[in-house]
C-alpha cells in the first residue's frame, strides 16, 4: 500500500494526480479483506511499540495475559482489553503531565493541546512533530476526499485553543496546499464579521459545527447578505450530531447551496477525520488504515455484526507519541459494509455518530437522543432554530417538554399558526421517540445562539429529587 510504514513517514511534498478521486488510490478502494490482512499486522507493530515503550500498556497487556504475537488476524485483536478516558485520567493524575501512556521521549512534544477540564482533571495531548506531521497528511488525504483541492481557500471557524478540531482541519489546509484561513470563533461580534470576510474571501471550504453553520446563517440574512454569496463548495463539521441527521444537512446545504460533509470522533484520536464522508458519499466513512475502528457490543466490547449498532473502539495506527489502542469512545453508532458511490471500500456509518451514550435519556422505558429531537425539529417549516429539552418529573412519572422556537414568518401570521406548528411538532415528535412530548413554542431568538457545541438538554429530574429528600428529611 502507498506509504504503509511504521512509525510513519509521510513525504510531506506528494500529491496524487489533479483529476484523481482518491488521494491513495491502493489503500482506498483494495479489498477490505485483503486490507484488513495489512491492518492486523500493523496491530502487532503498533502494540510491540507501545508495550517496549509505554509503563501504562504492559501492564495492562500482562495483567491480561494477551501479547502482540498473538494477534494474528482483526478477530483476535477483540480480546485486547479496552481504553476508557477514565484510565487516561489516572495515568495523568500519577504520572504527570503527560500519563505514563506517552511513547516517546517528553523531550519530543511538539504541540500540547487537550480537554477543558469542565467536569474534572482536564487530559493532556502530547503530540510529538512526527504525529503532527502524520495527522496533517491524514487530514490532507479526507479533505481531498471531500473535493478540496490546492489552491483553495478553507475557512477555519471554529475556537482555535485548546480544541484540537480546529487545529486539525488548519493544519490539513495547510498540507494540502490551501490558503488556510484560521479565523476562529466565540469573541463578541465575530459572527458578523465572518460574514464579511466571507464575502471578500469566497472560500471553497468552512469550517464549523453544524450550530454554528446554522448561527452563521442567521446572521448572514440579518444583515440582508444570502449564505449563498460566499460561494462555497463544502462545509466539514465535527464536535456535534448534524452533519448526517438528513434533515439538518440537507437544511444546511439547501442555505449555501454547498456540498455537507460529516466527519469527527474524538480529540483523543486525532486525526479525527478518519471518520469522514466525501463528496458523493454521505454518513462518515470509517478510514480503516489510519484508525483501526470496531463498532462494537458496549459491554462485552466484542464487535456487532455490519448493520448493528453499538459503541465505537478506535486504535491509532499511525500515531506515536500517545497511541490510543482500543479506546472505547462511549458514543452510539451502526455501521454497515456496502458498496459507496464514491468507490472507496471501507466500512460507513450512515448517519454518523448519534451522540454519546451517556446523552441518552429515558423517558418512561423509552431511550431518547437529543439528536432524534434536532431531525425532527430541523425538518418542520417554521422552526426558528433552536430548542431546549426539559426533563422533569411532578409526579410519578418523567416528562419530557421540547421548548422550540418559532420563526419571524410564523410570529407575523396569527397564533393559529404557533399552535398548528406546535401540534405538527408534538405528532411528529410522537411517532420518532416512541413516548410523548409536550411541545412548547415560543418566540424567535428566545434561546441563546453558540459559536460552538450546542448543549440543549436541561435535565430537573435530580433537583425533583433533592427537594423531595429535603421535603421528607423536614
Amino acid at each position: 500500500m502507498e506509504e504503509w510504514n511504521y512509525p510513519q513517514n509521510y513525504n510531506n511534498e506528494y500529491f496524487p494526480k489533479t483529476d484523481s478521486p482518491y488521494w491513495f488510490p491502493e489503500r482506498e478502494t483494495m479489498d477490505p479483506e485483503k486490507r484488513d490482512v495489512f491492518i492486523a499486522a500493523r496491530l502487532r507493530e503498533v502494540m510491540s511499540y507501545a508495550y517496549e515503550n509505554s509503563p501504562f500498556y504492559k501492564r495492562k497487556w500482562d495483567a491480561a495475559g494477551i501479547k502482540a504475537e498473538d494477534i494474528r488476524t482483526v478477530a483476535d485483536f477483540e480480546n485486547v482489553p479496552v481504553v476508557t478516558k477514565q484510565e487516561l485520567r489516572n495515568s495523568q493524575a500519577e504520572y504527570p503531565p503527560f500519563g505514563d501512556y506517552l511513547c516517546c521521549p517528553e523531550s519530543e512534544i511538539y504541540h500540547i493541546h487537550g480537554t477543558s477540564g469542565t467536569t474534572g482533571r482536564p487530559t493532556a495531548f502530547g503530540i510529538s512533530k512526527r504525529d503532527w506531521q502524520t495527522i496533517a497528511n491524514n487530514h490532507a488525504r479526507i479533505m481531498w476526499g471531500m473535493g478540496l483541492r490546492p489552491g483553495d481557500t478553507v475557512f477555519v471557524a471554529a475556537v482555535l485553543s485548546l480544541y484540537m478540531g480546529s487545529w486539525g482541519a488548519l493544519m490539513g489546509a495547510e498540507r494540502l496546499g490551501c490558503k488556510a484561513f484560521p479565523f476562529g470563533a466565540g469573541a463578541p461580534g465575530m459572527t458578523a464579521r465572518a460574514v464579511t470576510w466571507l464575502q471578500m474571501m469566497k472560500p471553497a471550504g468552512l469550517y464549523s459545527t453544524p450550530s454554528y453553520a446554522l448561527r452563521l446563517a442567521e446572521v448572514a440574512r440579518e444583515g440582508g447578505v444570502n449564505p449563498r454569496e460566499f460561494g462555497l463548495k463544502v462545509l466539514f463539521f465535527s464536535g456535534e450530531p448534524g452533519g448526517s441527521i438528513p434533515s439538518i444537512r440537507d437544511k444546511i446545504q439547501d442555505i449555501y447551496g454547498a456540498k455537507v460533509v460529516d466527519c469527527g470522533t474524538m480529540a483523543e484520536l486525532t486525526p479525527w477525520m478518519h471518520a469522514s464522508g466525501t463528496e458523493s458519499t454521505e454518513g462518515m466513512l470509517l478510514w480503516q488504515d489510519i484508525v483501526y475502528t470496531e463498532v462494537s457490543d458496549p459491554e462485552t466490547h466484542r464487535r456487532v455484526p455490519y448493520g448493528e449498532q453499538g459503541t465505537p473502539i478506535y486504535t491509532h495506527l499511525e500515531r506515536t507519541s500517545q497511541p490510543m489502542i482500543r479506546m472505547v469512545s462511549g458514543d452510539l453508532t451502526h455501521w454497515v459494509l456496502e458498496d459507496n458511490p464514491c468507490g472507496r471500500t471501507y466500512p460507513r456509518l450512515p448517519k454518523g455518530i448519534y451522540g454519546r451514550i451517556d446523552d441518552m435519556f429515558q423517558i418512561r422505558g423509552e431511550n431518547v437522543y437529543p439528536s432524534a429531537i434536532a431531525e425532527v425539529l430541523e425538518g418542520l417549516t417554521g422552526y426558528g432554530g433552536e430548542h431546549r429539552i426539559v426533563i422533569s418529573r411532578s409526579g410519578s412519572m418523567d416528562e419530557l417538554v421540547v421548548q422550540a422556537e418559532f420563526d419571524h414568518k410564523v410570529a407575523q401570521r396569527d397564533s393559529n399558526a404557533v399552535k398548528e406548528l406546535g401540534e405538527k411538532a408534538a405528532l411528529e415528535l410522537n411517532k420518532v421517540l416512541g413516548v410523548r412530548a409536550n411541545v412548547e413554542m415560543v418566540g424567535p431568538d428566545t434561546f441563546p445562539r453558540t459559536d460552538f457545541k450546542a448543549q440543549r438538554v436541561i435535565d430537573d429530574r435530580d433537583l425533583y429529587k433533592s427537594l423531595n429528600k429535603k421535603l421528607g428529611e423536614g
